[in-house]
């Protein structure tokens, strides 16, 4: 797509910001589905899973993430961009380009879709991380790219990172889901792992950098209800050089996965555990060994808990989980056919692609439902299976609350 440059010359849009004139607590819509083959699945199977949804948002935000996508980069950060104008885009360029070698940078093909109005200035870049940079301030590629999003979100006034992950990309917007999928030509693409988001906002605005999913690296993070503990779950990443700069509740989410997973190394199933625990008097009903586990990381972990109804479903380079609050106040339906495990929001999303799952289950309460790609791995973590005596990071309980405080200060 040709843009005419001209008309982000200091383009702002009063409605981006525009909120909900009324408010359905029980709203929002989502889904992921992974083919653990490794397979590719068209962007339009993701499309039509959330189509069947659209009563769930008010078009106010649609979004997906796709991994897998990018073939001819496999290696390469992705950088997806939003600018309000010309001169975010200069300043973002000038940081993208003093910390990273630029490989390739395009405008993000797209269509022109009624119901699509007023969209930023849309961008991708694909880069490699400067070595000088990383052996200067002893850093992994991975905390470089996590600084740079800090800094382009929270210090470029209209720039914002929609995603910075390899071979994945976060297509989202204002608007109704199909009509997103539709205006980023997500048929275009195939991934073996998609998640999918219909927004409707309660308590933050409706604007293009606020749709979901919200990411960070390879995670991305879709989510349907409140998480009441924003306040304290930002705080607490902020010890972490974490800074929570887009508006909405979500975007926690996404990097407290990064923290957990990423940074402290913790399993994909014990991590759940970390944002929704067990309840007290469950935790009484367990053995020693595993009671004593869960009560070290509530001591640990206590500030990174997500209150609230939620429902969520996290993407990444090898699979993805979905996870509901330990009370189960949102819905979360699963299927499986064959190597292909789905989650949604409605059983009808998972028929309009699954017509006859071999499998279909409403998870419990706090309960992850989790697909691996076969022969990939979780991001930057090779430790996959947990249980209370497989945990590497020690041999007790007690040990385990030591070391993981350690790496929590």
């Amino acid at each position: 797509m040709a843009y005419d440059l001209s008309r982000y010359d200091g383009f702002a849009p009063a409605n981006y910001r525009e909120e909900s004139p009324f408010k359905i607590h029980g709203g929002c819509g989502l889904m992921g589905i992974c083919d653990e083959s490794g397979a590719l699945m068209s962007g339009e199977e993701p499309i039509r899973a959330m189509a069947v949804q659209r009563d769930r948002g008010n078009g106010l935000g649609g979004g997906f993430a796709g991994y897998g996508i990018y073939p001819d980069y496999p290696d390469h950060f992705c950088f997806h961009m939003m600018y309000h104008d010309l001169r975010a885009k200069t300043e973002a360029e000038e940081i993208l380009a003093g910390r990273f070698l630029i490989e390739h940078a395009e405008p993000m093909p797209t269509r022109a879709v009624k119901g699509i109005h007023d969209a930023p200035l849309l961008w991708r870049y694909f880069m490699m991380p400067r070595e000088e940079i990383l052996e200067e301030q002893e850093l992994t590629p991975e905390d470089l790219v996590v600084g740079v999003v800090m800094a382009i979100n929270a210090g470029v006034d209209g720039a914002f990172v929609a995603s910075s992950g390899k071979n994945m990309g976060a297509f989202k917007g204002v608007g109704y889901p199909e009509e997103i999928g539709h205006y980023f030509r997500l048929e275009e693409y195939a991934g073996h792992t998609w998640v999918g988001h219909n927004r409707f906002p309660t308590n933050t605005p409706g604007w293009w950098g606020g749709a979901h999913p919200f990411t960070l690296l390879d995670w991305s993070i879709v989510h349907n209800g409140e998480i009441s503990s924003y306040g304290i779950n930002s705080r607490y990443l902020e010890q972490f050089g974490y800074t929570c700069s887009l508006g909405t509740d979500t975007e926690v989410a996404a990097y407290l996965f990064d923290l957990l997973l990423r940074r402290h190394q913790l399993p994909v199933e014990l991590a759940c555990k970390v944002l929704a625990p067990p309840l007290w008097t469950d935790i009484e009903r367990m053995d020693a060994e595993q009671a004593s586990l869960m009560r070290s990381l509530r001591a640990v972990y206590g500030p990174g808990m997500l209150n609230g109804p939620f429902a969520i479903v996290l993407g990444f380079n090898g699979g993805m989980v979905a996870l509901n609050d330990r009370i189960k106040l949102r819905p979360l339906v699963a299927a499986r056919t064959g190597s292909t495990l789905m989650v949604a929001s409605e059983e009808s999303a998972i028929r309009t692609v699954m017509e006859a799952p071999d499998v279909l289950w409403t998870p419990r309460a706090g309960e992850p439902v989790v697909a691996r790609v076969k022969g990939m791995d979780l991001p930057f973590h090779n430790q996959l299976h947990a249980t209370a005596g497989e945990i590497s990071c020690a041999v007790t309980a007690a040990e385990a609350c030591d070391e993981l405080m350690e790496v929590a200060v």
